[in-house]
């Protein structure tokens, strides 16, 4: 009987809910896994063999500010979240809009940029001009409010999000993240969020 105590107190400890704390699983590795699709310029895409992009960059920053490499895996919309959901990824860095779903799911950084909702077109459509259609009445069209740009990872894990605020406030402060933004996205609807 003197057994079912400890055992009693371990049994947390056994549980499929506990893990480790994210920001620890990153720095035994030594590596960011990074999840994005790799197809979408400028955000991030293949050049030859090579990713690029604002993401991509972006992606390369937060790994080097949390004193780790950046490993990213290429895959499809499909795995993406639930990659992150699971463990498979870390983070995705896919230009992922801040949405009340998603944040029912995940965690996110502090937001990245902004972009018009119109900008962003599924990546299986070729790019068209965007036409707008108002109706035979007096009313201007209202304009879609902006979209916020986030990081999502598996939520419950408060090292981890700490660390990357951290990293994400020193790359706005010191202005990488704006100069990031008008490498790649200026012209093309994102703003850099202040």
């Amino acid at each position: 009987m003197r057994l079912l105590p400890g055992l009693i107190c371990l049994l947390p400890l056994l549980s499929p809910l506990a893990h480790a704390e994210l920001i620890d699983d990153v720095n035994d590795r030594g590596e960011l896994r990074i999840a994005l699709e790799a197809n979408t310029p400028p955000f991030n895409y293949k050049e030859g063999d090579t990713l690029t992009g604002f993401e991509v960059e972006l992606g390369q920053l937060l790994a080097r500010e949390l004193d780790v490499r950046a490993d990213f895996i290429v895959t499809d919309e499909g795995d993406l979240l639930q990659g992150v959901e699971s463990g498979k990824y870390d983070v995705a860095l896919n230009h992922i809009a801040l949405t009340p779903e998603l944040k029912d799911r995940f965690d996110f950084s502090q937001p990245y940029g902004k972009v018009d909702a119109q900008r962003l077109a599924k990546k299986d459509e070729s790019p068209r001009p965007m036409v707008l259609v108002q109706a035979l009445t007096d009313e201007k069209p209202k304009a879609a409010q902006p979209l916020e740009l986030a990081i999502p990872f598996q939520k419950g894990n408060p090292a981890f999000q700490a660390s990357l605020e951290s990293a994400m406030q020193r790359i706005k402060a010191d202005g990488r993240l704006d100069a990031l933004t008008e490498k790649w996205l200026s012209g093309n609807g994102p703003e850099s969020l202040k």
